[in-house]
């Protein structure tokens, strides 16, 4: 080595740093204004993780004992993509939850998959883990093809002595548990028994376009589909994921069904109330920038009722703590429920707080806009009441017919983000630009 190439390099190593500054400044500065999931880990911004199916997790009241079987779950999706991952709740676990395998495969018929799209799910590259308790868990993302609207079966074999109190009670879909043993890899899962809950899976995530979106629908039974047609998704979420397909053209939103039945916004019930839950049932959705709020009457109907503007403050906080992380927030009306269980959840007065909760929906211009779910399947002769092709029965839950009437309802250019343009003008001499705009 000569006497000048120390210098040399030196020289290079200064320019390098000066580079290295400049070049960690630029990306602060770009990323102020891009989102950190939309950044690839090769820098790129294609694709981003896209929630595309999701089940609130809730503590189960019997909790099912699950020692070394292995269950095996259906999750329709909303939009595909080429890799997917999932999410799994130990959230009411009071001790470990042993994960000994897990697989994801596209769904066949019943407990089948289809042959050849059967992937090993990994965590952290192992393919078992352990969940503490409270926690969740995300998968490794493994290459799958997933088509829109698809299914997939989820199978979690289960080796230690696993009890389900965590659980998502009205799945509506057939869930399979094996008899002990690990069958997760089966092409055909044994089946000892069914139920129709969900156990442990939380969601399921997509890599998707960079414009792609997910809708987060938070509500209670009406959300969660009460009275639909089981195994057939035909809940107001879905419906609306099928319309959003439907479009020709259009970018690709994802519909996720946050509802839990019997919830409530101020009060623990069926479930953590709406307010402890945004968090981890919403604002952590990956890629979802969309909030429907459907809740509100249970509020209403339950021992122990509030009054309108205790359920609008409730609304309020949903709403800012949504807006504040970027989401656009929509209102759903509440829909109606005379005549279910008369005297005790419907009265009199429970139908003026409705009315009052309604009237603000409407017109306090609190929500980036208003979904009239109300409007959508009340009888017109009288309004406090379903329409009786809507109704399932019980004149508070919608049947399929009036899912669908509700979905139909929602304007889809809600999620049509359009574009400001942002103009820039230099003040004239002698003119100070005011800060307060």
């Amino acid at each position: 080595m000569s006497l000048t190439q120390p210098y040399l390099m030196r020289g290079r190593r200064a320019k390098l740093t000066r580079w290295s500054v400049v070049a960690g400044m630029m990306l602060a500065v770009w990323g102020i204004g891009i989102a950190p999931e939309v950044i690839a880990r090769d820098g790129s911004n294609a694709s981003h993780w896209v929630a595309t199916w999701s089940a609130s997790p809730q503590s189960a009241s019997s909790p099912a004992e699950l020692n070394g079987v292995t269950t095996r779950q259906i999750a329709r999706v909303s939009i595909g993509g080429q890799q997917v991952r999932v999410r799994l709740s130990n959230a009411y676990g009071t001790g470990p939850l042993v994960i000994g395998a897990a697989r994801v495969a596209l769904r066949s018929t019943g407990a089948s998959i289809v042959v050849g799209t059967d992937r090993i799910l990994t965590f952290n590259g192992s393919p078992t883990t352990t969940i503490p308790p409270g926690a969740l868990v995300v998968s490794d993302p493994v290459h799958l093809k997933v088509p829109d609207l698809a299914d997939l079966a989820v199978s979690l074999y289960l080796s230690g002595n696993a009890v389900a109190a965590t659980e998502h009670a009205l799945g509506l879909q057939t869930t399979y548990v094996s008899a002990a043993g690990d069958f997760s890899g089966a092409n055909d899962l044994p089946t000892a028994w069914t139920t129709q809950a969900f156990y442990f899976l939380a969601g399921v995530e997509v890599v998707a376009s960079r414009q792609s979106r997910a809708i987060v629908t938070l509500g209670d039974s009406i959300t969660d589909g009460l009275h639909s047609t089981a195994d057939a998704n035909k809940r107001w979420p879905n419906r609306l994921a099928e319309r959003l397909q439907a479009q020709k053209g259009a970018r690709k939103v994802a519909v996720l069904n946050a509802g839990i039945s019997g919830n409530r916004i101020l009060h623990d019930m069926e479930g953590t109330n709406a307010l402890a839950r945004l968090d981890r049932d919403v604002l952590v959705q990956s890629g979802a920038r969309y909030l429907i709020v459907l809740l509100g009457i249970n509020d209403i109907g339950y021992p122990g009722p509030v009054t309108a503007d205790e359920i609008i403050a409730g609304q309020r906080q949903l709403i800012e703590r949504a807006q504040a992380m970027g989401f656009k927030v929509y209102g759903g009306t509440l829909t109606p429920f005379k005549a279910f269980l008369p005297g005790i959840y419907f009265t009199p007065d429970g139908e003026a707080t409705r009315q009052a909760v309604n009237h603000w929906i409407r017109t306090s211009k609190a929500y980036d806009g208003v979904i009239d779910f109300d409007k959508a399947i009340r009888d017109p002769g009288d309004p406090a009441m379903i329409r009786a092709a809507y109704d399932s029965g019980d004149h508070l839950h919608p049947n399929d017919a009036g899912y669908k009437a509700m979905a139909d309802a929602v304007n889809l250019s809600l999620f049509k983000d359009v574009a400001q343009k942002r103009v820039a003008v230099k003040p004239k001499l002698g003119q100070v630009e005011c800060p307060c705009k």
